[in-house]
């Protein structure tokens, strides 16, 4: 890595999580070159507004594109020299296939498709990736530390399993939101206050986040360490996991999510 020469296009809040992991990791700032028009926090890059403001010369060995997927089609295409010259494509524009950047880069291209999530922000992120053919054991190596720096990663052969992948990761962020917001409405609901309620709400599901990811149980053997015969959990799971439970809501949920993942690249 410390030989490899980063262009990242679009610094928003997933591209400013991956610089940002970057130098925390010691890459070096003077091999990174970054395209963006707003104002960027990290000073010490190479920063520039456009494409045509890059130096004459450069050759990336990644080129990263974290812009949002409604203006891909319109700037991928500046950057078809990058591709043609050997440098791999890392795409985090969710709903953008592979084929769309080959039909802009050309066919040949080395691409690597992937879908992050918001955890990315704090270093706790999982990305899912899918590279085509083209792609080397070593760039697919490259790809997959610049993608550590902001979390776990893991790789699928058949682009199709991105559209679940965003379902379950991409949006269970929100999911999970919204389990706080319900448990701390409840809690209201039962007669706590609503400051105490949301406190209690978020405390336990970070909680429970931190204990899940520590454990080398899974998610069925804690939740049944916390259940005991005839109790208060017990009888609350009664109502989660019966007919119409939460089992089946999230089952209707990831579904109705995935379609629309399919529509989208569609």
């Amino acid at each position: 890595m410390a030989d490899t020469t980063i262009l990242l296009i679009g610094c928003g809040k997933m591209g400013g999580a991956l610089l940002a992991g970057w130098l925390d990791r010691g890459m070096s700032p003077t091999k990174i070159y970054v395209v963006e028009p707003a104002p960027v926090a990290q000073k010490d890059v190479a920063l520039v507004k456009e494409f045509a403001a890059l130096p004459k010369g450069l050759k990336p060995d990644v080129v990263v594109f974290a812009v949002k997927p409604q203006a891909l089609d319109e700037i991928a295409p500046a950057y078809k020299s990058y591709a043609q010259s050997g440098a791999v494509t890392l795409s985090i524009a969710a709903g953008k296939t592979i084929a769309v950047f080959e039909r802009h880069l050309g066919a040949s291209s080395a691409i690597v498709r992937t879908m992050p999530n918001t955890p990315a922000a704090v270093g706790r992120g999982i990305t899912v990736a899918c590279a085509n053919p083209h792609v080397s054991a070593a760039q697919r190596a490259v790809c997959q530390s610049l993608l550590e720096a902001v979390g776990e990663v893991a790789w699928v052969d058949d682009e199709a399993l991105l559209d679940p992948v965003t379902a379950v990761s991409g949006s269970g962020p929100a999911y999970v939101f919204l389990l706080i917001e319900c448990l701390a409405e409840a809690g209201v609901a039962a007669g706590l206050s609503a400051e105490l309620a949301q406190r209690l709400a978020r405390a336990t599901v970070i909680g429970s986040g931190e204990l899940a990811r520590l454990s080398d149980e899974d998610a069925a053997q804690l939740r049944k360490n916390v259940t005991s015969p005839g109790g208060t959990t017990a009888a609350a799971l009664d109502v989660l996991m019966g007919k119409d439970g939460l089992a089946e809501l999230m089952k209707r949920a990831v579904a109705a999510a995935t379609r629309r993942s399919r529509e989208l690249a569609g």
